[in-house]
């Protein structure tokens, strides 16, 4: 297997419920210097992708619990905008079309070519959230290429489910969002833990500001209701 590693390579999660298929891209991807994390369940893989900051993910369609279609579907309800390659042995258009109009960034037929595998994972891996808008508060950047909180020359990586929640905040800028939209926008409308987990990752954004040294912006409580992101008073 052969084929130009993209930059320093990039961290996949392969979620393959077929043992010979999984082994076998495990071994050339890894060949190609990138960092791959496989799961055989659409369960795990649901869980995994977003508490681990993936690149992409090769999601097949046909696995052993939850199709790979509803998997990804759930991931965008949740507000997941990692890159996703499809691979499935359904090669008709309207599975195709189903499966971009899913939230699938590019789809592969099986058998496919490894060199054309490989060439688009790093295309997506290239491309990132790098088309989205980067939006700014208080000197304050959230960078989806990056997944992380930039201020000046300093940043701080985000976790995928961080990130999730600081989009809805950053794209939302002066909004009060309520605790119910934020755990629903970042844990799904089906999560059954508890709802102080909001108030737990706002104190991790919270801390990952301070460490920035970033002033010109506060996360604020709205008692009984939720939060508001807006720029520090001077």
């Amino acid at each position: 297997m052969s084929g130009a590693a993209y930059g320093e390579g990039v961290k996949l999660l392969l979620v393959e419920d077929e043992a010979s298929m999984a082994r076998l891209l495990l071994r050339g991807l890894s060949e190609e210097g990138h960092q791959v994390d496989v799961c055989a369940r659409g369960e795990e893989a649901l869980r995994q992708a977003v508490e681990i900051a993936y690149d992409v993910v090769l999601l097949d369609w046909s696995l052993p619990d939850l199709d790979g279609v509803s998997v990804l579907r759930r991931w965008r309800e949740q507000g997941l905008g990692t890159p996703v390659l499809m691979l499935t042995a359904r090669g008709s258009t309207g599975e195709k079309v189903t499966g971009l109009r899913a939230g699938a960034d590019d789809y592969l037929v099986k058998p496919f070519d490894f060199d054309e595998l490989l060439a688009r994972l790093e295309a997506l891996a290239r491309r990132g959230n790098g088309g989205q808008a980067t939006p700014s508060l208080g000197g304050v950047a959230l960078d989806g290429r990056r997944r992380a909180l930039v201020c000046g020359a300093r940043e701080a990586a985000l976790t995928a489910r961080e990130f999730a929640l600081a989009s809805e905040l950053w794209h939302h800028p002066g909004d009060v969002l309520s605790r119910s939209r934020l755990l629903s926008a970042v844990w799904g409308s089906d999560f059954e833990g508890l709802p102080n987990v909001v108030d737990v990752y706002v104190g991790y954004l919270r801390a990952k500001l301070e460490h920035l040294g970033a002033t010109g912006v506060e996360i604020a409580a709205v008692r009984g209701i939720g939060y508001r992101l807006k720029a520090a008073a001077a």
